[in-house]
């Protein structure tokens, strides 16, 4: 059998050189998607039918279209209808895709938690002197977050995952990095075993953090 296990443990420190651009790209399409995942949830919700139709386009769009038809639209096809996009560089243009694309699924993810608390809360809230945004960001918002989490980890596990394909624009993370040393070595199974590794690694380290995090939220459910 041709496998040389030496080579591939001397392949991951220098794959692992370039999670801190993965994690990059990953954290800030996070961002991205969580921040207008919620503003296409509180659309789907609302009762002006412009916003809920508006909303439920981007949704099926966004969802709808490959992940790499999505970044070659963004970085290839953009500065061709707007010339001021030219400037854009492929890392930037990889994370408005991947945030993007994540907030489709996050706004669903995140709509569904927001119908899983009583409405009947929202009515206490109101009935006691809050505001609406008062009740959103003191009462509704933080048991509709403890509902989401565990989708939305799943979703920041996709995103590190789909990072991958930053290197179809150019950006030189873990993947690209594998397969330049593969093509220089032709040791393709030892490589793309390290990488697979590396990720792994990384999903294992994360999963931890959100179970502790999930343990931390629930402390006020405990009986």
């Amino acid at each position: 059998m041709n496998f040389n296990p030496s080579y591939m443990l001397e392949l991951i420190p220098t794959i692992a050189k370039y999670i801190p651009i993965t994690l990059l790209m990953a954290i800030t399409a996070m961002i991205i998607a969580v921040a207008f995942g919620l503003v296409l949830a509180l659309m789907r919700n609302s009762q002006n039918w412009a916003l809920r139709s508006s909303a439920a386009v981007y949704i099926s769009f966004f969802r709808a279209i490959p992940m790499l038809v999505q970044l070659f639209l963004i970085y290839y096809g953009l500065p061709q209808l707007f010339p001021a996009f030219t400037a854009m560089d492929a890392l930037t243009a990889a994370i408005i895709g991947f945030g993007f694309k994540q907030a489709a699924f996050l706004g669903e993810i995140f709509r569904a938690a927001f119908t899983s608390v009583d409405r009947g809360q929202m009515e206490a809230c109101l009935t006691g002197g809050m505001t609406k945004v008062q009740a959103y960001r003191r009462i509704i918002l933080p048991q509709a977050a403890r509902n989401a989490l565990p989708a939305t980890g799943n979703i920041f596990i996709s995103l590190i995952k789909e990072t991958s394909l930053a290197f179809t624009l150019g950006v030189v993370e873990i993947f690209a990095e594998a397969k330049m040393q593969a093509s220089e070595s032709f040791r393709f199974f030892e490589a793309y075993l390290a990488v697979a590794l590396v990720y792994w690694g990384l999903i294992i380290i994360y999963s931890y953090l959100q179970e502790k995090l999930e343990k931390y939220l629930d402390r006020p459910y405990r009986t």
